[in-house]
């Protein structure tokens, strides 16, 4: 059984708003925190959540602010600080002190700026289908080009965008139509204050150095969002990472594999 409740992020810094986080809890043992993608929410580790991971970890998926059950809080910008920040109250409220940490794509953001803002609350990383660089110019003009999109031709028009790079080919169908429905009820000012942050976000890769907790690197055979290059730039970068790449995936690599991928996080939450 799924337990959802709220957290209340209260202390927040200039320019950015209180919010109510709404987080889901499975399982049992140590806090583990599951951060989801972009325009994503809990829904995406469902099947994560139903597997043997909970039986030796609280699983526990995080709802950003703006997505899933936590509502949008105004703010113009989600930055990876901020989402971080808020990442950070959800494991003082709920942990011992530490929690294991499991981000994707902008999740995988989110956890590096946490590493970065709030390293001794971290006992394990996993980072899935990620990579550590920045936005480089045409990728900007690329998230522009969509913040456009969303404001002109509404979220059906990004879901329809969005899919083809998400999944690889042949894809469970059932899988395609849970992505769908998250994106399409993703509210478009959410999207757009997603988009702004992911393009403003900082670089990584010099960071890597002083990541010292237990690190695995989970990417997607087909992922062309964040290939398997870019899976090696963070394994090399830190020190004793493990990679592994799942066969038959792309950028949903825990939708499209929940077992592969649950087994790849086990090795490194023995």
């Amino acid at each position: 059984m799924i337990e959802t409740r709220t957290v209340e992020i209260v202390a927040v810094p200039e320019g950015s708003r209180p919010a109510r986080v709404t987080v889901h809890t499975r399982g049992q043992g140590p806090l583990a925190v599951l951060v989801h993608g972009f325009p994503l929410d809990h829904r995406m580790w469902l099947d994560v959540m139903h597997g043997p991971l909970a039986q030796n970890r609280t699983l526990c998926a995080v709802d950003l602010r703006g997505h899933g059950d936590s509502p949008w809080c105004g703010d113009g910008v989600h930055t990876m600080e901020r989402f971080a920040d808020d990442v950070a109250a959800v494991i003082k409220t709920l942990g011992d002190g530490q929690a294991d940490l499991a981000g994707l794509s902008m999740g995988g953001y989110v956890a590096l700026a946490l590493m970065d803002r709030h390293p001794e609350l971290v006992r394990t990383l996993v980072l899935s289908n990620t990579r550590a660089t920045a936005d480089n110019d045409e990728q900007k003009q690329g998230r522009e080009a969509a913040i456009e999109t969303v404001a002109t031709q509404g979220r059906s028009a990004v879901c329809d965008a969005m899919l083809p790079k998400l999944l690889a080919p042949g894809a469970d169908a059932l899988v395609r139509a849970q992505l769908r429905t998250m994106i399409e009820g993703t509210p478009v000012e959410s999207i757009v204050a997603d988009q702004r942050g992911l393009m403003q976000r900082a670089d990584r890769r010099e960071g890597l150095a002083n990541i010292k907790v237990p690190t695995m690197i989970v990417a997607g055979e087909h992922d062309a969002l964040t290939p398997v290059a870019d899976a090696e730039v963070m394994r090399d970068g830190i020190l004793g990472a493990r990679l592994e790449v799942v066969k038959g995936t792309a950028h949903m690599t825990p939708m499209e594999a929940p077992k592969a991928w649950s087994d790849a996080v086990a090795d490194v939450w023995l």
